[in-house]
C-alpha cells in the first residue's frame, strides 16, 4: 500500500467516526484506478475495527451505471453497527447525503470461501439462508456537490449507509424477479420497480460478487448480509418525513425521519 494509499484509508476512518464528510479530496490522494480504491476500502475497515455487516452492491441496473458512469457494478463492505430493523426512526441531522434505495437483503447461510473454479448461479443459490425487503439509505464520505473520481468513491465503500430491514420473504425461492416493489413518500407513491430491474434476477448480483471476490482472492462468509442493488434507482431524501416500501403483498419496510 503507498502512503498516499494509507493517508486515504486513515481520512475515511477519521470521517466515518466523527460522522462527518471530507469537503475536498486532494488529487494526489484518489486512488488510480478501482483496484487501488477496493484497497483502500479493505484498510479503512482494518483501521476502523467496526464488525461488518456484509457487502453492499451498487450498479446492478442499467440506469444506475448510466448515473455513475460505469460499466459494471460495484460493491463495499458495510458495518454491523448501521443494520436496523424496521420500523424505525432516523434522524435527518444525522445522516450524509442520504439516498433511498429499495433493495433485496439476502443473508448466506454456507459460505462461498475463495477458490479456484468459477461458482456456478445454483451454488450461490443455494448458499442462500434468508431473503428480507430492504432499505439502505446510501451516504457519502464526500459531498454531492464535489465529488471525487469513482475510485475514491470505492475507498469509500461504495458510499455505503444504514440498511434497514423489513420483513422476511419466506418464499423467495418462488422467484424474486417479479415482486413488484413500491416507494410511498409522505404517503404518496413516488416509485414502483421490480426484482427483475436488479440483471434480471436479485440472485444475479450475489453471484456476480461471488465471482468478483473470488477474483481477487476473496470470499463470503456464513451470516454475511449482501444488498443487492435497488430496485427502484437512487432517490435523494430531499423532505421526506415518512417512507414506507412495499415488496409485493406481504413484505415491508417503514423508515420515520426526525
Amino acid at each position: 500500500m503507498t502512503p498516499q494509499q494509507e493517508q486515504l484509508a486513515e481520512r475515511l476512518a477519521i470521517a466515518r467516526r466523527e460522522g462527518r464528510q471530507i469537503e475536498a479530496l486532494d488529487d494526489a490522494l484518489v486512488p488510480t484506478d478501482a483496484a487501488s480504491g477496493y484497497e483502500v476500502n479493505r484498510r479503512m475497515v482494518e483501521l476502523l475495527g467496526w464488525p461488518t455487516l456484509g457487502w453492499k452492491i451498487a450498479g446492478t441496473t442499467d440506469d444506475v451505471r448510466k448515473r455513475l458512469r460505469i460499466d459494471t457494478p460495484i460493491y463495499g463492505r458495510t458495518f454491523r453497527r448501521f443494520g436496523i430493523t424496521s420500523p424505525c426512526r432516523l434522524r435527518r441531522a444525522e445522516l450524509l447525503d442520504p439516498l433511498i434505495e429499495c433493495e433485496f437483503f439476502i443473508t448466506l447461510g454456507a459460505d462461498l470461501a475463495h477458490r479456484a473454479e468459477p461458482w456456478t448461479y445454483d451454488e450461490v443459490r443455494d448458499a442462500v439462508r434468508t431473503v428480507h425487503a430492504g432499505v439502505e439509505m446510501a451516504e457519502c464520505r464526500f459531498p454531492m456537490g464535489n465529488l471525487p473520481p469513482l475510485p475514491a468513491i470505492l475507498a469509500d465503500g461504495a458510499a455505503n449507509g444504514r440498511y434497514i430491514y423489513g420483513d422476511e420473504i419466506t418464499a423467495w425461492r418462488e422467484g424474486l424477479a417479479d415482486i413488484e416493489v413500491r416507494v410511498f413518500v409522505n404517503g404518496q407513491e413516488r416509485r414502483q420497480g421490480s426484482g427483475r430491474e436488479v440483471m434480471g434476477d436479485p440472485l444475479a448480483p450475489l453471484h456476480w460478487l461471488a465471482e468478483a471476490l473470488r477474483q481477487r482472492g476473496m470470499g463470503l462468509a456464513a451470516g454475511e448480509m449482501v444488498s443487492t442493488g435497488s430496485c427502484t434507482g437512487m432517490m435523494p431524501l430531499r423532505e421526506a418525513r415518512g417512507i414506507d416500501v412495499r415488496f409485493g403483498d406481504s413484505a415491508m419496510v417503514s423508515i420515520g425521519i426526525d
